[in-house]
């Protein structure tokens, strides 16, 4: 026997097969388009059977809101465009969690955009989104293309910067100073007695900016110049450690310490170092930074250098809003706001 399917005729798409429209929901509903309105965009303003009507609608034929629209006509999109380079660093991760997390508190959603540490790729990303006009911008680094740069300073679209410190932002900065981080380590090094290094460092900007901060401060110490390893970003564990075994075979001598951009290369150093019968600290100490979530399970554990990555996407996200807020484009950038960070002694080093 075949079973007769009755369809519903009310949660068909159109007559003309076009997408479902809000005066569709109102007439499914049984209420005006302005209730329909009232209800995606002030719900307060709405009865609870009339909402639950709704609702109920836009299931059935399947609409979907046209923000775009609500959004030129209150010059609000409820939108937050948020870069970061990767999402498969911890930190990083935790950052944008955060981000969304307090941004949706506030009702805007976010939309990201991997960079992949690539400047073409967040100059298209960055473009693809001041068409769109959010109502804010949240961007890893202080380093832009030139052109974008000058975009972002002329947009009335408010824009933090993070991760990094700089004496001259775009708008308003949230993070830390790679230089200090990496002089920090040089610092730490050097009071455990070590007066023979070597770095393996990824070659992205913050890193770079970490490594110069760590080959100033043993300069200025008057050791020898490290052998230095550059290696691709993202920074991997294989990468650290063939980044060691190429500089310990060319090394002279036994090195006594290793500084790396990241936990994840220090990991690979540490593991190259002890299959070539080289104990790690008492005949070469690491020091990483991140901390990552495997660093202190790691044998030994890692010395590193910790930075709160969910602080600095809640503080980004709370000076974001306020700059939303405050009603007057125009209004006075949040100005520059240290995250600082922490030296964490484990056995490594």
């Amino acid at each position: 026997m075949t079973k007769k399917i009755t369809k519903n005729p009310r949660a068909r798409k159109s007559t003309s097969g076009r997408a479902p429209t809000l005066i569709d929901v109102a007439k499914v509903a049984g209420v005006s388009p302005i209730t329909v309105s009232r209800v995606l965009n002030q719900p307060d303003l709405v009865s609870e059977d009339a909402q639950q009507r709704v609702r109920r609608a836009i299931d059935e034929i399947g609409y979907v809101p046209n923000m775009l629209a609500g959004g030129l006509a209150s010059r609000s999109s409820r939108m937050v465009a948020l870069i970061v380079p990767t999402i498969a660093n911890s930190i990083f991760a935790e950052t944008v969690q955060a981000i969304t997390d307090t941004l949706a508190q506030a009702g805007y959603q976010t939309l990201l955009g991997i960079s992949a540490y690539e400047d073409e790729q967040e100059k298209q990303l960055l473009e693809a989104v001041l068409g769109r006009r959010p109502d804010g911008i949240i961007l890893t680094g202080t380093y832009h293309a030139p052109d974008i740069r000058k975009r972002l300073e002329v947009t009335d679209v408010p824009v933090v910067e993070t991760w990094d410190l700089s004496p001259d932002p775009i708008d308003t900065l949230v993070g830390f100073s790679h230089t200090r981080v990496g002089e920090a380590a040089a610092e730490y090094l050097l009071a455990k007695g070590h007066r023979r290094f070597a770095a393996v460092s990824a070659n992205d900007q913050r890193a770079v900016k970490r490594l110069d901060g760590f080959l100033q401060t043993l300069a200025n110490a008057g050791v020898d110049e490290p052998i230095v390893a550059k290696v691709p970003t993202p920074a991997r564990f294989q990468l650290g450690r063939e980044g060691i075994a190429g500089i310990l075979d060319q090394a002279s001598g036994p090195i006594d310490a290793v500084y790396c951009s990241s936990d994840t290369l220090a990991h690979g150093v540490m593991v190259e170092a002890q299959q070539r019968n080289i104990r790690i600290p008492q005949d070469m100490a690491v020091i990483g930074f991140g901390d990552l979530d495997f660093s202190e399970y790691t044998l030994p554990p890692i010395t590193t250098i910790r930075v709160n990555g969910a602080e600095i996407g809640r503080r980004a996200a709370m000076a974001l809003l306020a700059r939303m807020n405050s009603g007057d484009s125009n209004a006075v950038p949040g100005g520059v706001i240290d995250t600082g960070f922490a030296v964490i002694e484990r056995e490594s080093a």
